[in-house]
């Protein structure tokens, strides 16, 4: 069963159940997964499970910025909302790799690049993101590509 096809049985689901929050959350991943198919593909496309996870983790960046600026806004109730919908797009993601698994994998990037200085640490990025597959995100990946080239 395909990301999108799993999303589309637990939309059903959440409509039987009369979850209205999960519901809700559902339907905008969805309008989400229909919008990059069609930006990629034209009109008549369905979404990969690539793309998904792509949009799914565009998904929870967004709603982690949502709940800070809630948060410094004094709005605690919008921004716990923000955080329950990050909880429940986080579950259909694959799990994430551990801190000693990313330093590892870094690890593996710069000898594969042969990188000896910050100057090459696109290319070590660029080969830690094709490693980690959508497992680990950006921003730790580069605090450690910077913390082991020095």
């Amino acid at each position: 069963m395909t990301l999108a096809e799993r999303i589309d049985h637990d939309l059903k689901e959440a409509m039987k159940a009369r979850e209205a929050e999960r519901l809700s959350t559902l339907r905008m991943v969805k309008s989400a997964f229909k919008y990059a198919a069609i930006e990629k593909d034209g009109a008549g496309a369905v979404v990969d499970d690539e793309t998904a996870m792509t949009v799914l983790r565009k998904q929870i960046k967004q709603r982690e910025d949502a709940a800070s600026g809630f948060e410094q806004g004094g709005r605690p109730e919008l921004a716990a909302k923000e955080k329950a919908e990050i909880v429940l797009l986080a579950a259909y993601l694959p799990k994430g790799f551990s801190p000693e698994e990313i330093t590892e994998l870094v690890k593996e990037a710069i000898a594969e690049v042969g990188a000896t200085s910050k100057a090459q640490m696109g290319a070590v990025m660029k080969v830690a993101q094709a490693k980690a597959a959508g497992r680990a995100d950006g921003k730790s990946l580069s605090q450690e590509v910077q913390k082991l080239l020095v």
